[in-house]
């Protein structure tokens, strides 16, 4: 130990999230230790035994924080003084509007900064259970590569079916981007149901023509595959909408686009020969999945197919569908808003584990449960990110923000999600107005000027936040 004083706080898990996580509880005076089982254990996918190493993509996507939601992000990351950041501001590579990095010298710089640090010792070990007693502030952030032994542990404590092993996501649109004109609300057979209102979907029709063409578009439509590692999890419960189109034409049609119990509002004398359905995704209304409609097509071939359904031509995604490995928790059901396990108080979980997804968002995820059990162990009152700034936005998505479906018995309705304005709180009514000099204010003008004042409002309303913090 480097210290012996305060108490250290212990996290699990040398990633993205882990490594902020550890770097923020230290700037607030406070030993960690981070434990990290590579160098001890391998991963299927990890090269090399550096802390935060990427395994996929060397990209953080867009650095735009005027228009950008996970531009957003890192400028309040910045603004919170990221380690993650920081370490990529210091191996940015060409890549045009994006943050990409130099994925060797991003990983060695964020090591190199941790084993620096004073208050951070770093303990080559496999953590096999939950935290013992003794350690009273624990974040756990082992990401989509939890280790069989603490996985089987988390699964005991939180329930079986709390813990999932691979995404099984269907594509998430924006609300406003939906044709009203073309698609309508009703539930199926107007079913009520508990906090139902019978219009609790919207409803995309097609005819037998477009149909038939949605269907030979999902047949050839390109298509991912699993990595070696991941293993093939296809069951009959979330089976790919391509790999149940393949099963037979009309499969679909008695499946997720079954039209019965259905009438168009627009045109109640013709029946549907089937029907798309979308279900509000958030308690904010802004984001609607379409049902069963996971799929292991690729992204580009996502957007253009699912285009071809009427009233989504032009439709903006939120995050497409897919279907892969990755370890998370039911996080809505088990933790409160300061990420704690609402079953072990000191316990926090931290990064992909608790249903976030990408680089920074799991980074960001690691940056708050840092800073909250800094402040627990200091005896400071927690003071949670406004909802308006993209760490609040990310965090009410974990703790809160997500609706249960109750019409799918068995099924996880929760999630992993990207950050996106979709999960901001919608501006104030009449806030957006036409520019001075504008001769033409369209739909697409509004949605760009409604990205930058979100964006304007959540860098504000963050830095306003953290300048609260430092006077605590």
């Amino acid at each position: 130990m480097k210290t012996s004083s305060p108490t250290p706080i212990h996290i699990i898990g040398g990633g993205l999230a882990g490594s902020e996580a550890a770097w923020q509880i230290a700037r607030q005076g406070i030993p960690v230790i981070l434990h990290e089982m590579r160098g001890v254990r391998e991963t299927e996918a990890h090269k090399t035994d550096g802390l935060a190493e990427l395994v996929c993509s060397n990209s953080f996507r867009s650095d735009d924080a005027i228009s950008n939601a996970v531009g957003v992000l890192h400028a309040e990351m910045r603004q919170a003084n990221s380690l993650i950041m920081m370490a990529a501001d210091k191996n940015q590579v060409p890549a045009g509007g994006a943050l990409a990095v130099d994925r060797d010298g991003f990983s060695q710089a964020v090591t190199a900064f941790i084993e620096a640090e004073p208050l951070i010792t770093v303990t080559r070990e496999e953590i096999t259970g939950l935290p013992p007693e003794d350690w009273d502030q624990a974040i756990i952030a082992t990401g989509p590569l939890t280790a069989p032994g603490l996985a089987a542990a988390i699964q005991a404590e939180t329930g079986s079916d709390a813990l999932a092993f691979f995404d099984a996501i269907a594509p998430i649109v924006h609300t406003d981007s939906i044709d009203m004109d073309i698609c309508w609300f009703q539930s199926r057979y107007d079913k009520v149901g508990p906090g139902g209102t019978g219009k609790d979907y919207i409803n995309c029709p097609m005819d037998e023509a477009q149909y038939g063409a949605f269907i030979d578009a999902l047949i050839a439509g390109d298509k991912g595959g699993f990595k070696e590692w991941e293993g093939t999890p296809y069951f009959d419960g979330c089976l790919p909408i391509e790999v149940m189109a393949e099963r037979g034409r009309e499969t679909l049609r008695h499946g997720p686009m079954k039209p019965m119990g259905l009438t168009n509002a627009h045109n109640p004398t013709v029946k549907a020969y089937a029907v798309v359905q979308l279900r509000q995704d958030n308690a904010l209304g802004t984001l609607y999945n379409m049902v069963g409609f996971q799929t292991k097509l690729k992204y580009g071939a996502q957007a253009g197919i699912f285009r071809m359904i009427p009233g989504l031509q032009n439709a903006e995604f939120a995050r497409l569908g897919g279907l892969h490995r990755n370890t998370y928790i039911n996080s809505p059901i088990l933790l409160d808003r300061s990420l704690t396990l609402k079953s072990r108080p000191g316990l926090r979980f931290a990064g992909q584990i608790t249903g976030c997804e990408g680089y920074v968002e799991s980074a960001s995820i690691g940056l708050l449960a840092g800073r909250f059990a800094a402040a627990e162990r200091k005896g400071e009152s927690l003071i949670l990110p406004p909802d308006t700034s993209a760490f609040g936005a990310l965090l009410n998505h974990i703790t809160g923000g997500h609706i249960v479906s109750d019409d799918e018995p068995g099924k996880r309705s929760f999630q992993p999600m990207n950050i996106n304005f979709g999960l901001f709180p919608p501006l104030e009514p009449g806030s957006i107005q036409k520019p001075e000099g504008m001769k033409r204010f369209r739909g697409k003008d509004k949605t760009v000027i409604k990205k930058q004042m979100t964006a304007e409002r959540a860098l504000r309303d963050c830095a306003a936040w953290l300048e609260s913090l430092d006077r605590t």
